[in-house]
């Protein structure tokens, strides 16, 4: 089975046809579907959709691009969601948190509060992160090592050889996506080429960051499967032994995914 590590499958751009597209991915061979939260007013949405589609499971936490309308008393919010979540089979873990250095309208003191309050709820509650690193890389892994954070998702990963075994290093998996199929994407392809196979993880970001063959379209989970053979014919290896060795991968980084029935 191919595991979507991360999907935004509560975003409105799949109003109109959500059950579809869930339907489209599990027949391609899609069995979880990892859906983050991105805000407070969220958590309910990404909780009741993980349980209505088959293998869908459900992050919670305060995306970075979404601290500017965040309260402070949200922090409590997520914990109170976090503690009631816990005995949900179809929780997997914080997210989706971090820091962004590429919008340049958000504000650095109120990410990085946001970024650690949420670390302290992942240590305190021994959960894994799925982590948004977009220009970030040093400064997320800083935190990680701060907070004692060593399992989760670096998302999206598009850091050097050097950042990528610092994430591997403290327990993460980095995760690789549409980026990766595009031939002028030439660091991410190296990345997925050469990085140690037991560090990567396939995501789609749907609706966001399409593949070359959807360019400019919305992305969707069921594009997993091809992702994964275009690493796989990067790496010169069987798309078989990918699609075990990360979906290993992912239930290494999000272990609570054993829990999830179908």
């Amino acid at each position: 089975m191919w595991i979507d590590t991360h999907c935004h499958l509560d975003a409105g751009e799949f109003d109109g046809d959500r059950e579809a597209v869930a339907e489209a991915a599990h027949a391609s061979g899609v069995a979880r579907i990892v859906i983050p939260a991105v805000a407070r007013a969220n958590f309910p949405t990404v909780r009741e959709l993980a349980h209505r589609i088959e293998g869908g499971v459900y992050a919670l936490g305060i995306h970075p691009l979404f601290t500017l309308r965040a309260r402070e008393d949200d922090v409590d919010a997520l914990r109170h969601e976090i503690e009631a979540s816990l005995g949900d089979p179809r929780f997997v873990g914080i997210g989706e948190i971090g820091l962004d250095y590429f919008v340049p309208e958000l504000e650095d003191e109120r990410q990085r509060f946001f970024y650690d309050a949420q670390l302290r709820l992942a240590r305190d509650y021994d959960l894994p992160v799925i982590c948004h690193v977009r220009k970030s890389q040093d400064l997320v892994l800083k935190g990680l090592r701060r907070h004692g954070v060593r399992r989760g998702i670096a998302h999206a990963f598009n850091g050097s050889f050097q950042q990528a075994q610092a994430f591997i290093d403290q327990g993460m998996r980095l995760g690789f996506g549409g980026n990766v199929t595009f031939e002028r994407s030439r660091q991410i392809r190296r990345l997925a080429a050469e990085l140690p196979l037991d560090a990567i993880v396939v995501e789609t970001d749907a609706p966001d960051i399409p593949p070359a063959w959807r360019y400019k379209q919305r992305n969707s989970p069921d594009q997993v499967p091809r992702i994964g053979g275009v690493i796989a014919e990067l790496r010169a290896i069987d798309i078989h032994e990918l699609q075990l060795v990360t979906t290993a991968n992912a239930h290494a980084a999000l272990p609570r995914l054993a829990l999830a029935r179908p």
